[in-house]
């Protein structure tokens, strides 16, 4: 498992790891520029193995419930894992967040503000 850490210029930090894309520390500066972590975590990664609160994860394939674990799309019929009696929830036993996800630096070259926002000449993530 990796850990990332990504920075802004306004002094937040975030930590992201590799296995379900876990946020598991937000230091954010306060009033005074103080940094503290507003993320509620476990301490180690055993816990997020076998633990069903997601936590800063990435849900999926859907987020949140269906029903029974059933659904239609264009008329057929699915049936989905109940993990979350009596619904599935989150994607299942082995949702996105027990994935072991790969990271990759993507850089876009933005024009004009889009949508009334602030010019954004660089994004990079």
């Amino acid at each position: 498992m990796d850990r990332y850490t990504l920075e802004n210029e306004q002094g937040s930090i975030a930590k992201i790891t590799s296995y379900g894309g876990i946020i598991n520390e937000l230091l954010v500066p306060d009033h005074g520029g103080i940094l503290g972590d507003v993320v509620l975590d476990f301490d180690d990664l055993k816990q997020y193995e076998t633990e069903n609160f997601y936590f800063g994860c990435i849900t999926g394939r859907v987020a949140n419930r269906i029903a029974k674990g059933k659904f239609s799309v264009d008329g057929k019929d699915y049936t989905v894992v109940v993990n979350n009696e009596p619904n599935h929830l989150h994607g299942g036993t082995v949702g996105f967040d027990k994935v072991v996800w790969d990271a990759e630096e993507l850089n876009t070259d933005r024009g004009p503000a889009e949508n009334g926002q602030p010019d954004l000449e660089l994004v990079e993530a």
